[in-house]
């Protein structure tokens, strides 16, 4: 509409021109080397008009002919660069696809018609790393550097490349030198917060923890929690030589995270060391209400040195009533109550948890609890076996290992908050670490454990004699009749290892070899014996059963008890 507007206005212009001329005609004369033109205004007008439209088309001409190489040369570079990024593209498309032959060519290609392309570089780099030329990846990570469009990009293929070789220095310079280039850049902030986690610098990885918030690249809950379990790890780390330093971290870590446990528990205690019980207390109860711990439970008992039993069970009480459906709220008075030879309350106890499926420190304590109050070694036995078959206790778990104590950081991946208080699954993966020894089961391809009312056995696989072949048949021969009269009575199949009895609770947690070295004489003697192959038994309840209201315990595997699962 503007434009219209425009030719309309400069129309009117040249009508106006071309009326004015009109109205006051006149005449030129022009005299110029010995000729004299004389003709009106208006056609002196019109010429000059022409002539001026003559010499800019002559110009035009002169320009366009005088132009014609550099236009063809232009011509050809637009060619050429529209073809190596058709190269670029097709490269891309191949890495994407995997296809290292067409990317190689395709690269080829672009680094032919485009060498100067910041995607040149780029492909030529992915293009290495898809080969397994780490060397080249790092030569065009490298010549990225130069450019200021693709120096942020080189540094990080460098810090790839770095932590793929396994340098860990130069991949943390590569990451300090994006930090300094480019603050926002998340890769390089949650790098030097792995870096200062896995080093123990827990001052440093706290900046870098406010930093990744400041920039808004971690939300406020997951920077709190992040800087109280960084406080957390000093306090730990700082107990025994700044108490007061640990002190003042594990407050503050308490106060951003109420929820974490290994910070409640350790300012729980030094309180307590210091005389303040009444804040310690407060502190525990905070912190048992948002999240139950055998820690926690074990700083409150704690808290007053010199309690009696009794003093202690109060206590228990008085912790379980915060939160009396936890099941770690019913292991803790029971412990407590028997502790204070208050059995029959510690029975009352337990019975809720032992209905529901008793877990291992349940049968635990019930084995405690019969040992302590009747000392009999026949429910003592029976408890011990339930609990190796019972299920698992939570512990501390991060990434497929389960630990006994809580730590700042994942050894396995190095992930910052990685362990939860949970109950481990049934089936643990493989870890490149090991794991704890706690958490070791016994191995199946080496030995088997029978539990019988009395006894635990050990089989060991040499111990069992392969099956003898089978005999050829003979003639039956005419026997008297009076030995066919009195048949001759079944032999009872005979166990390779003899049965030992258990007398205490430690007895279970005997290791292995040792159990090996005691089975190894009576295997001895069993193989010269060649018995026939030992069956295991399973057992539902003991003959003497713990009690009349407790249910039979669930029916073992056929392939035998495992320690832990």
């Amino acid at each position: 509409m503007v434009r219209v507007l425009i030719y309309l206005a400069v129309f009117a212009c040249l009508a106006f021109g071309a009326v004015w001329l009109a109205d006051r005609p006149g005449e030129v004369s022009v005299l110029w080397q010995g000729y004299r033109i004389e003709t009106s205004v208006a056609i002196a007008a019109i010429g000059v008009v022409a002539l001026a439209f003559i010499v800019l088309l002559v110009w035009a001409v002169l320009r366009f002919v005088f132009g014609l190489p550099s236009a063809f040369s232009l011509s050809s570079r637009a060619r050429r660069r529209a073809r190596g990024f058709e190269a670029v593209s097709r490269g891309m498309v191949a890495i994407g696809a995997g296809d290292p032959v067409a990317a190689g060519r395709y690269t080829g290609e672009a680094r032919r018609f485009a060498p100067n392309e910041p995607l040149t570089l780029l492909l030529e780099a992915q293009t290495a790393q898809l080969s397994g030329d780490r060397g080249q990846a790092e030569a065009a990570f490298k010549a990225m550097l130069d450019k200021p469009e693709t120096r942020v990009l080189g540094l990080r293929g460098l810090f790839v490349e770095a932590k793929r070789r396994g340098d860990m220095a130069a991949a943390r310079a590569f990451a300090d030198d994006a930090v300094r280039r480019s603050p926002s850049l998340a890769w390089a902030n949650d790098a030097l917060l792995d870096f200062h986690t896995n080093a123990g610098d827990w001052q440093a990885a706290r900046t870098a923890v406010e930093r990744r918030a400041a920039l808004r690249l971690a939300d406020k809950a997951e920077a709190r929690r992040q800087r109280a379990v960084l406080l957390a790890a000093e306090a730990l780390q700082e107990r025994d030589r700044e108490p007061e330093k640990a002190l003042a971290a594990a407050l503050e870590a308490v106060k951003l995270a109420p929820s974490l446990t290994p910070a409640a528990a350790l300012a729980g205690r030094m309180l307590s060391e210091r005389g303040d019980v009444r804040k310690a207390s407060k502190l525990l109860e905070t912190a048992w209400r948002e999240a139950p711990h055998p820690d926690i439970a074990a700083a409150y008992l704690d808290a007053r040195p010199g309690d009696s039993a009794l003093d202690r069970l109060n206590r228990a009480t008085t912790l379980s009533k915060l939160r009396p459906a936890d099941p770690e709220s019913v292991l803790v008075l029971a412990g407590a109550a028997i502790q204070g030879r208050e059995f029959q309350k510690a029975r009352e106890t337990l019975k809720p948890l032992l209905a529901g499926g008793a877990s291992v420190r349940a049968c635990l304590l019930m084995a405690e609890l019969e040992e302590a109050e009747h000392g009999a070694a026949g429910r003592v036995r029976e408890w011990l076996a339930r609990a190796t078959r019972a299920p698992r206790d939570a512990a501390w778990v991060a990434d497929g290992l389960v630990s006994d104590h809580w730590m700042p950081v994942s050894p396995i991946t190095g992930r910052l908050d990685a362990f939860v208080w949970t109950v481990p699954p049934a089936t643990l993966g493989s870890p490149p670490q090991a794991l704890d020894d706690v958490l070791v089961d016994l191995d199946d391809s080496t030995k088997l454990i029978e539990i019988k009312p009395h006894s635990v056995t050990t089989i060991e696989p040499a111990a069992v004699a392969p099956p003898a072949a089978p005999a050829p048949k003979e003639e039956p021969k005419p026997e008297p009749v009076a030995a066919a009269a009195s048949p001759a009575p079944k032999e009872e199949p005979k166990l390779a290892a003899e049965t030992k009895p258990l007398e205490t609770v430690a007895e279970v947690a005997k290791p292995a070899e040792a159990k090996s070295a005691e089975a190894a004489k009576p295997a001895a003697s069993a193989r010269e014996a060649a018995p026939p192959k030992p069956v295991i038994f399973p057992v539902s309840h003991a003959p003497d059963d713990p009690g009349p209201d407790d249910e039979p315990p669930p029916e073992p595997k056929k392939s035998g008890f495992r320690l832990f699962g």
